[in-house]
């Protein structure tokens, strides 16, 4: 289930994070999710990702959604400007849930590239939150150079996943807003950059569920 995205909506803070270094190689599957569980809508805005340049797809066995860009990337160093330091991409899924189950986001996944100079850092992070609910999960993680150039795949787990949960059984909106940055701030002549497009295949987010009965 292919569906371009546009526009809409997101907002976000930040309670808590737990980082994860760059780890290649598969990850274990996560759950199937119950029959009924679809994702009925997605809006999406951000200058790290224009209309017409994303695209997700809900896995057969329900068990994560997956989002790629084509222009979701930053960059920094001489010549430069501030605003490509950082890019962000926030996203509101509607969501059906089956009666008598709830879930969360227990990980995402990341596929992309970067490129550091000698102490230059790159850094994703994505929180996710149920509308209406006041609490957030975030996931986050840092690289610093030097990185000659390097197409990575790993894994960062959710804080409070254990919390952060669905209403029971009730059609709801999943909130997720992700952002990458890079910087140079200890290394002023050295520049860096990373990106999670759909350069290559391979390249994009995937945010694996974890369900609950209740």
């Amino acid at each position: 289930m292919f569906k371009f995205i546009a526009a809409i909506t997101t907002v976000l803070a930040s309670i808590g994070a737990v980082a994860s270094s760059p780890a290649p190689g598969a990850q274990t599957a996560a759950a199937a999710g119950p029959t009924g569980f679809n994702i009925t809508s997605l809006g999406i805005i951000g200058s790290g990702c224009p209309p017409g340049s994303a695209y997700y797809q809900l896995s057969t066995d329900l068990s994560a959604v997956t989002i790629t860009f084509s222009k979701y990337f930053a960059q920094a160093g001489p010549g430069i400007a501030i605003g490509e330091n950082r890019k962000n991409c926030q996203m509101t899924l509607g969501v059906r849930v089956p009666p008598g189950f709830t879930f969360g986001v227990a990980n995402i996944d990341y596929r992309g590239y970067y490129q550091l100079d000698k102490k230059v850092t790159a850094a994703q992070q994505a929180i996710y939150y149920f509308q209406g609910n006041v609490q957030q999960a975030t996931a986050r993680s840092t690289i610093t150079g030097p990185v000659d150039g390097a197409y990575y795949t790993y894994r960062d787990s959710f804080d409070l996943v254990s919390t952060v949960l669905a209403p029971c059984g009730a059609d709801t909106v999943l909130n997720i807003a992700s952002d990458i940055r890079t910087n140079n701030a200890q290394n002023k002549a050295g520049s860096g950059y990373i990106s999670t497009d759909s350069t290559d295949a391979s390249l994009k987010q995937i945010y694996n569920f974890q369900w609950k009965k209740c």
